[in-house]
């Protein structure tokens, strides 16, 4: 089984990244071939900085490397150096009606928020079939917010396939129901656009005062909290102290007594303990970036080897090859 994985390098990885996307990622390696990219191409759509679109795949692929993605069991490469995907994008692009992209939910969300309708940003959809299909991907999983991305990568490669003949899998969406949403610090759904991220890698100090200033209700340390589980401090916790520890912070919290200072403090030590590894080895990559490129390399060259195959046998297909 073949699982494919795309993450745009579009800033800062915060925590939100890390349980959402990061984790359930790098776990896949223990269920089939899995296929990792950093989608540089995506990210122009909405940047346009290429010095800070270097700096960001960049730090992806550190961030990626350090949390336990495997180049020995696993192939990991940017998106930019297999141009097979630009290829396929216009093959594919040829058969998909305007009124599905258009459909799109990111498209009218972004337009809606103000960025101006390009043609990157229509065909953003087909761009994400491309990517899916080049590689012969059986799973491809998925938030509930991308559902509608596989839904017509699906629609594009079976009425390809209708026209020109069986060509690609028709690859099947695995929506990850039990990753819960990761609150950022004001209660939102963390964001980099909501500027309320925990960074997975974040400075000490400047963290430690984020987690800190975390708002809480006015109740005196003595009062019970009866809605303790609901508590933005205690639900961090969870995510990163053992389950005993946050057990015990939330019956604490319940039954009154214990400091939203002391807890804040638990929730700093807990997190920066829980990175501790990952820091370490971030470090080690950071200072050989030589060995991280040799990665990338590597894996771009094992994709493209998969991609030229399927695209040959698109073009052959579609009569152009």
């Amino acid at each position: 089984m073949r699982i494919l994985t795309g993450i745009q390098p579009s800033g800062t990885l915060h925590i939100g990244n890390y349980f959402g996307a990061i984790k359930p990622a790098v776990e896949l390696q223990q269920r089939g071939d899995a296929f990792y990219f950093i989608a540089d191409y995506h990210s122009m759509t909405t940047l346009t900085d290429p010095a800070g679109r270097r700096k960001n795949t960049t730090a992806v692929a550190l961030d990626f490397l350090a949390c336990g993605l495997d180049p020995q069991r696993s192939i990991f490469w940017r998106q930019s150096d297999i141009p097979e995907v630009c290829e396929l994008t216009w093959l594919l692009g040829t058969l998909t009606p305007m009124g599905l992209l258009e459909r799109a939910h990111s498209y009218k969300d972004k337009v809606a928020k103000g960025i101006a309708p390009n043609f990157g940003l229509v065909a953003y959809p087909v761009l994400m079939a491309a990517d899916i299909l080049l590689y012969g991907s059986h799973l491809v999983p998925v938030g509930k917010d991308q559902k509608q991305h596989l839904e017509i990568t699906r629609d594009i490669a079976i009425k390809f396939n209708q026209t020109y003949g069986e060509t690609f899998v028709i690859p099947q969406p695995e929506i990850r129901e039990e990753v819960a949403t990761v609150p950022g610090l004001d209660g939102q759904k963390m964001s980099k656009s909501h500027g309320n991220t925990i960074d997975i890698f974040g400075d000490e100090k400047a963290t430690r005062k984020k987690i800190m200033g975390i708002v809480m209700d006015s109740r005196t340390p003595q009062e019970p909290k009866p809605d303790a589980g609901q508590n933005l401090a205690i639900q961090l916790l969870k995510l990163v102290a053992p389950a005993a520890i946050a057990r015990d912070y939330e019956e604490r919290l319940r039954a009154g007594g214990l400091g939203y200072g002391d807890l804040k403090k638990t929730l700093f030590e807990h997190y920066w303990n829980f990175f501790a590894e990952a820091r370490a080895r971030r470090a080690e990559l950071a200072a050989n970036l030589d060995y991280v490129n040799q990665v990338l390399a590597e894996g771009a060259r094992r994709a493209r080897a998969v991609a030229a195959q399927i695209l040959a046998r698109a073009r052959q297909a579609c009569g152009i090859g």
